[in-house]
């Protein structure tokens, strides 16, 4: 009887237990890389909002900068690219290249809404426009949720990276289809995308 125990005993700890810390592996790998792509859904949504409201704003503004329209069209281009950008990403933001390229992307984009920005400045009118004021305090709030959902793919990102590098989801995440780590979202000009929707046009 005794035998038999130790038997079970070794059975247990050579077999059963390795099988269940495997699937506690593959299982928290597979949650960690769900919650960061949702993440990832969230700075879709406020994206895709803000991409909504720059032709809007781009409009608005045409009637006033009538001599710039190299301007405005340079921001549509960078609009359109960005969007580009968000959708590749959005349909794996698992891929490494993908979300550089969306960064990439919206740097080019704070780049030209700077400039726009900075030409609006100088036109009283269309500062006063109720209707420019009303787009840029969207802009803003919604550049605002944009940041916030950035840092919680960010930090999403962070927790599947950690565990997937860690021992000893470091030995099985290959196995497993965790071949490399995600990437987070560092935007290339961060400064230019937080300044640019903040312009006052009071």
């Amino acid at each position: 009887m005794t035998g038999l125990i130790v038997a079970i005993v070794i059975v247990l700890v050579f077999v059963v237990v390795p099988v269940f810390v495997v699937v506690g592996i593959y299982n928290k790998l597979v949650a960690l890389k769900n919650r960061f792509k949702n993440a990832f859904s969230q700075i879709e949504v406020q994206l895709k909002r803000r991409y909504d409201l720059i032709p809007n704003l781009v409009e608005t503004a045409k009637g006033y900068l009538k001599h710039e329209r190299e301007t405005l069209e340079a921001v549509i281009a960078a609009r359109n690219q960005a969007a580009a950008g968000l959708q590749k990403a959005a349909s794996d933001p698992g891929d490494a290249s993908a979300v550089k390229g969306l960064a990439g992307a919206e740097g080019a984009l704070a780049g030209a809404m700077g400039r726009l920005m900075a030409v609006m400045e100088a036109y009283p009118d269309l500062k006063a426009n109720q209707t420019m004021n009303k787009l840029t305090e969207e802009l803003t709030s919604t550049e605002n949720k944009v940041a916030f959902s950035r840092q919680a793919f960010n930090d999403a990102v962070t927790a599947y990276n950690t565990y997937r590098q860690s021992f000893p989801a470091v030995v099985f995440a290959g196995i497993f289809g965790h071949n490399q780590d995600g990437a987070l979202l560092e935007f290339e000009d961060a400064e230019a995308i937080r300044q640019a929707p903040k312009v006052s046009f009071s």
